[in-house]
């Protein structure tokens, strides 16, 4: 399949919950890295914080739903995502205006989680077959 179809083919959207949890899980293999490294083990308690505490917002918005026959719902939705990032970014930088190794370590992890998750939710969307 060539790149530009394989971009331009909708597919469904794949379970968020795997996506999630491979953050999640990515957080709790940081854990004996923090300790090992003698990381702040209050920058791995924030980032968990802050992961749980998005995700739930994410798992509520999702109930709302999506499509054209909801756009309301949508715009609620986009918004909700947005400002759950906004809100992480404004902890992290409140807290290493601080602390700059506590937040740093923070931002660092969150960051790391949410790329895992970003990069098997992607995994999972284009390993799924295309719906014409």
């Amino acid at each position: 399949m060539r790149a530009r179809t394989m971009f331009e083919t909708p597919r469904p959207v794949p379970n968020r919950l795997l996506g999630a949890v491979a953050g999640a899980g990515a957080i709790l293999l940081a854990l004996p890295v923090f300790l090992a490294a003698d990381l702040p083990f209050g920058a791995w308690v924030l980032a968990a914080t802050l992961w749980v505490a998005g995700q739930g917002l994410a798992l509520l918005l999702a109930r709302l739903g999506l499509g054209a026959d909801k756009l309301a719902a949508s715009g609620v939705v986009g918004i909700g995502m947005t400002m759950r990032s906004v809100a992480v970014g404004v902890v992290l930088i409140a807290v290493a205006a601080s602390d700059a190794r506590l937040g740093l370590a923070a931002a660092l992890l969150y960051a790391f989680a949410y790329t895992v998750e970003l990069v098997v939710s992607l995994a999972a969307y284009f390993g799924q077959e295309a719906t014409r």
